[in-house]
């Protein structure tokens, strides 16, 4: 909560910035080891498949969102102290499948089949 404290501060006496990559470019540069490879690769896929969704820091994570609101999001493993880093749609994603579906997913590695499982679930969330 106060690193979004501090996003809210920080956005009001700049305004929007003119590059949207760069508050999440310097955020992921900051973690260490499997979080910012993993960050680094999600960063990419989502540029290059969504190009309509503006990154920005979201709680202090790195995020992606269309119209404002937040579509997706990664949370690292270290800055949660969990054993993996996790990719999270919110409801704006517009991932629904029946009456119950995903909307968070664990990542440990990135091989080409988890990027290519990335892109098509950032690809179908801006539908």
């Amino acid at each position: 909560m106060q690193e979004r404290a501090v996003e809210r501060r920080a956005a009001g006496r700049r305004g929007d910035p003119l590059d949207p990559d760069r508050a999440v470019l310097d955020k992921i540069a900051g973690m260490q080891g499997d979080d910012r490879l993993i960050a680094e690769r999600l960063h990419a896929i989502i540029r290059a498949t969504a190009p309509g969704l503006v990154p920005k820091l979201w709680y202090g994570m790195p995020a992606y969102a269309r119209d404002g609101k937040v579509v997706c999001f990664f949370q690292s493993a270290q800055k949660f102290k969990t054993r993996y880093a996790t990719l999270g749609f919110s409801d704006q994603a517009r991932l629904d499948h029946g009456l119950m579906w995903p909307t968070s997913f664990a990542l440990i590695d990135m091989t080409p089949e988890v990027e290519a499982q990335v892109a098509a679930l950032v690809k179908r969330s801006r539908a």
